[in-house]
């Protein structure tokens, strides 16, 4: 069962999932080492994912089959699934819900499977970050989906049940209610100053360095001003 839920008191919607509980372990639970058994992610074993949506791959290879630098497939255990339907709203007595239609999909990000993104070389990261921009303009294509979020969980105290390095997507029928918040600010400071916010954040933090973490010809990296956890950082265009 898995459907999005509203929150009655802070209009937040909240993805409610029985799937994600069937996902194997990759981890020994009690130490965190790694197990040696043979990975579904790993080059060799495409039979074993979903089939491939997305890959940069080797020339003349074929799709789900070796020869790929980085491969998109299904989430074989979605916390969304897309549905040939719109997502309706539904009233439960005081509370509203709708079906959890939406997109799940997982990133393999290397054949390689003890290379972690630290450890991978600037070509392929880059390839790495190409994926991301592909299947987010995809995407946005599908009047259904309303938010798209990348995310990557690292270790399994970050939440990651396979070892494997890999990335996820989530794409929503809604907007959640943290990125209405920061549209909203974003808008009411550009009505009341014309100017963006985020340009002034650069200027001041570039200024006062107090916050700089990394400065590019073309972005910038800083610890917010008002970080909501350690080591909160922001990668922003200029």
């Amino acid at each position: 069962m898995t459907e999005l839920r509203k929150d009655p008191i802070i209009d937040n919607w909240v993805i409610i999932s029985t799937e994600r509980g069937r996902r194997p372990l990759d981890y020994k639970i009690k130490t965190g080492e790694k197990k040696k058994d043979s990975c579904v992610f790993c080059e060799g074993n495409e039979g074993e994912t979903p089939p491939e949506i997305f890959a940069f791959r080797k020339k003349g290879t074929r799709e789900n089959s070796p020869g790929w630098k980085v491969r998109v497939v299904s989430n074989k255990y979605p916390a969304l699934k897309m549905e040939e339907k719109e997502a309706a709203l539904e009233k439960a007595g005081m509370f509203w819900k709708m079906d959890g239609l939406g997109v799940h999909e997982v990133i393999i990000e290397t054949p390689h499977h003890h290379k972690d993104f630290d450890n991978l070389s600037i070509d392929s990261i880059v390839l790495i970050l190409k994926t991301y921009q592909q299947r987010y303009l995809d995407l946005s294509k599908d009047k259904r989906i309303k938010y798209i979020l990348i995310f990557k969980n690292y270790g399994i105290d970050g939440g990651a049940s396979l070892e494997h390095p890999h990335s996820q997507l989530i794409g929503t029928p809604i907007i959640p209610q943290r990125i209405k918040e920061e549209l909203k600010g974003a808008k009411e400071y550009f009505d009341l100053n014309g100017r963006c916010i985020f340009c002034d954040c650069i200027k001041q933090e570039v200024k006062s360095k107090d916050r700089l973490i990394k400065e590019t010809e073309k972005y910038v990296a800083i610890s917010p001003f008002a970080a909501r956890f350690p080591f909160e950082t922001w990668i922003l265009p200029k």
